[in-house]
Protein backbone atom coordinates (compact mmCIF):
# COMPACT_ATOMS: atom_id res chain seq x y z
CA UNK A 1 0.00 0.00 0.00
CA UNK A 2 2.58 2.57 -1.16
CA UNK A 3 -0.41 4.88 -1.74
CA UNK A 4 -1.93 4.94 1.49
CA UNK A 5 -1.04 7.76 4.24
CA UNK A 6 0.70 6.98 7.64
CA UNK A 7 -2.78 7.82 9.53
CA UNK A 8 -5.04 5.73 7.43
CA UNK A 9 -6.88 2.85 8.24
CA UNK A 10 -5.43 3.99 12.23
CA UNK A 11 -7.96 4.21 14.52
CA UNK A 12 -7.83 7.18 17.03
CA UNK A 13 -9.53 7.12 20.48
CA UNK A 14 -12.57 8.94 20.38
CA UNK A 15 -12.34 11.72 23.12
CA UNK A 16 -16.09 11.97 23.47
CA UNK A 17 -16.95 8.92 25.39
CA UNK A 18 -17.36 9.02 29.05
CA UNK A 19 -14.72 6.11 30.32
CA UNK A 20 -12.04 7.41 27.70
CA UNK A 21 -12.57 10.99 29.56
CA UNK A 22 -12.60 9.15 32.81
CA UNK A 23 -9.06 7.09 32.07
CA UNK A 24 -7.64 10.18 30.92
CA UNK A 25 -8.48 12.32 33.92
CA UNK A 26 -7.03 8.97 36.26
CA UNK A 27 -4.14 9.33 34.66
CA UNK A 28 -3.39 13.13 35.02
CA UNK A 29 -4.44 12.68 38.62
CA UNK A 30 -1.91 9.95 38.71
CA UNK A 31 0.64 11.46 37.40
CA UNK A 32 -0.12 14.99 39.11
CA UNK A 33 -0.36 13.06 42.45
CA UNK A 34 3.41 11.66 42.35
CA UNK A 35 4.30 15.12 41.33
CA UNK A 36 2.83 16.12 44.46
CA UNK A 37 5.24 13.36 46.18
CA UNK A 38 2.71 10.92 46.76
CA UNK A 39 2.35 6.88 46.38
CA UNK A 40 -0.52 6.21 44.28
CA UNK A 41 -2.61 3.10 44.65
CA UNK A 42 -5.58 1.96 42.30
CA UNK A 43 -8.51 -0.35 43.96
CA UNK A 44 -8.88 -3.65 42.52
CA UNK A 45 -12.87 -2.75 41.66
CA UNK A 46 -13.75 -0.29 39.16
CA UNK A 47 -17.33 0.09 41.58
CA UNK A 48 -15.89 1.75 44.52
CA UNK A 49 -16.91 4.82 45.15
CA UNK A 50 -13.15 6.68 44.52
CA UNK A 51 -11.18 6.00 41.79
CA UNK A 52 -7.28 6.02 43.76
CA UNK A 53 -5.67 6.29 46.93
CA UNK A 54 -2.85 8.88 47.41
CA UNK A 55 -0.38 8.28 50.54
CA UNK A 56 2.02 10.00 51.94
CA UNK A 57 3.06 11.04 55.33
CA UNK A 58 1.56 8.01 56.86
CA UNK A 59 -1.86 9.01 55.54
CA UNK A 60 -4.23 7.40 53.23
CA UNK A 61 -6.60 9.53 50.80
CA UNK A 62 -9.44 8.01 48.95
CA UNK A 63 -9.82 10.29 45.74
CA UNK A 64 -12.14 10.47 43.12
CA UNK A 65 -11.52 11.81 39.88
CA UNK A 66 -14.00 14.19 37.91
CA UNK A 67 -13.06 14.83 34.03
CA UNK A 68 -14.83 18.77 33.35
CA UNK A 69 -14.38 20.50 30.43
CA UNK A 70 -14.41 24.59 30.96
CA UNK A 71 -17.74 26.42 30.08
CA UNK A 72 -17.71 29.82 29.85
CA UNK A 73 -14.95 30.50 32.62
CA UNK A 74 -15.52 27.71 34.80
CA UNK A 75 -15.65 24.18 36.05
CA UNK A 76 -18.53 22.76 37.80
CA UNK A 77 -19.09 19.55 39.64
CA UNK A 78 -22.36 18.15 40.77
CA UNK A 79 -21.95 15.43 43.49
CA UNK A 80 -23.68 12.76 42.12
CA UNK A 81 -23.95 9.77 39.99
CA UNK A 82 -25.29 9.19 36.64
CA UNK A 83 -25.70 6.18 35.12
CA UNK A 84 -28.03 4.65 32.04
CA UNK A 85 -29.34 1.01 31.97
CA UNK A 86 -32.46 -0.62 30.18
CA UNK A 87 -33.99 0.62 33.18
CA UNK A 88 -33.45 4.33 32.02
CA UNK A 89 -31.10 7.34 33.70
CA UNK A 90 -30.43 7.34 37.37
CA UNK A 91 -28.95 9.54 39.62
CA UNK A 92 -27.84 9.26 42.95
CA UNK A 93 -26.32 11.74 45.40
CA UNK A 94 -22.51 10.78 46.10
CA UNK A 95 -22.16 10.00 49.89
CA UNK A 96 -19.63 11.95 50.84
CA UNK A 97 -17.70 10.22 53.59
CA UNK A 98 -16.90 7.83 51.16
CA UNK A 99 -14.33 10.28 49.52
CA UNK A 100 -11.46 12.60 50.93
CA UNK A 101 -10.64 14.16 48.07
CA UNK A 102 -12.37 15.01 44.78
CA UNK A 103 -9.61 15.84 41.89
CA UNK A 104 -11.27 17.68 38.92
CA UNK A 105 -8.89 17.46 35.87
CA UNK A 106 -9.69 20.19 33.19
CA UNK A 107 -8.48 19.56 29.90
CA UNK A 108 -8.37 23.17 29.07
CA UNK A 109 -5.44 24.04 31.33
CA UNK A 110 -4.35 20.68 31.53
CA UNK A 111 -4.14 20.61 35.16
CA UNK A 112 -5.91 18.77 38.40
CA UNK A 113 -7.97 20.72 40.92
CA UNK A 114 -8.43 19.19 44.46
CA UNK A 115 -10.98 19.86 47.15
CA UNK A 116 -13.14 18.17 50.04
CA UNK A 117 -16.58 17.25 49.10
CA UNK A 118 -17.57 17.67 52.25
CA UNK A 119 -16.46 21.72 52.39
CA UNK A 120 -19.65 21.50 49.64
CA UNK A 121 -23.13 21.08 49.70
CA UNK A 122 -24.63 19.61 46.24
CA UNK A 123 -21.79 21.34 43.57
CA UNK A 124 -19.10 23.64 43.32
CA UNK A 125 -18.23 25.87 40.71
CA UNK A 126 -14.63 26.90 40.43
CA UNK A 127 -13.95 29.72 38.29
CA UNK A 128 -11.09 30.12 35.68
CA UNK A 129 -11.41 33.87 34.85
CA UNK A 130 -12.85 36.90 36.59
CA UNK A 131 -16.53 37.10 36.34
CA UNK A 132 -17.89 39.88 33.16
CA UNK A 133 -19.49 42.09 36.05
CA UNK A 134 -16.47 41.73 38.61
CA UNK A 135 -18.06 39.89 41.08
CA UNK A 136 -16.02 38.98 44.11
CA UNK A 137 -18.12 37.76 46.84
CA UNK A 138 -18.83 33.85 46.54
CA UNK A 139 -16.37 33.00 43.55
CA UNK A 140 -13.94 30.34 43.85
CA UNK A 141 -10.85 31.22 41.72
CA UNK A 142 -9.43 27.54 40.22
CA UNK A 143 -5.78 28.92 41.04
CA UNK A 144 -6.80 28.27 44.88
CA UNK A 145 -7.59 24.76 44.47
CA UNK A 146 -4.10 23.48 42.59
CA UNK A 147 -2.76 22.62 46.07
CA UNK A 148 -3.79 19.38 46.93
CA UNK A 149 -6.13 19.61 50.58
CA UNK A 150 -3.96 19.05 53.80
CA UNK A 151 -5.21 20.33 57.53
CA UNK A 152 -3.42 23.55 56.87
CA UNK A 153 -5.46 24.48 53.24
CA UNK A 154 -8.54 22.85 55.00
CA UNK A 155 -7.96 26.49 57.26
CA UNK A 156 -7.90 28.45 54.47
CA UNK A 157 -10.90 27.17 52.40
CA UNK A 158 -12.94 27.35 55.41
CA UNK A 159 -13.12 30.83 55.26
CA UNK A 160 -14.32 30.18 51.47
CA UNK A 161 -18.38 30.48 50.57
CA UNK A 162 -19.77 27.38 50.74
CA UNK A 163 -21.14 26.69 46.85
CA UNK A 164 -24.97 24.99 46.54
Amino acid sequence: MPDQKPDEGQQTMAMHHTKDKGDLGTAKAHADLVGLGFTVLFPATEHAAFDLVAYRDGTFHRVQVKYRSARSGTISVQFRSVWADRNGTHMKPSDKAEVDVLCIYCPQTDSCYYLRPTDFRRSVTLRLVPSKNGQQRGVLPIAAFRAFPTNETALAHDAAPVSS
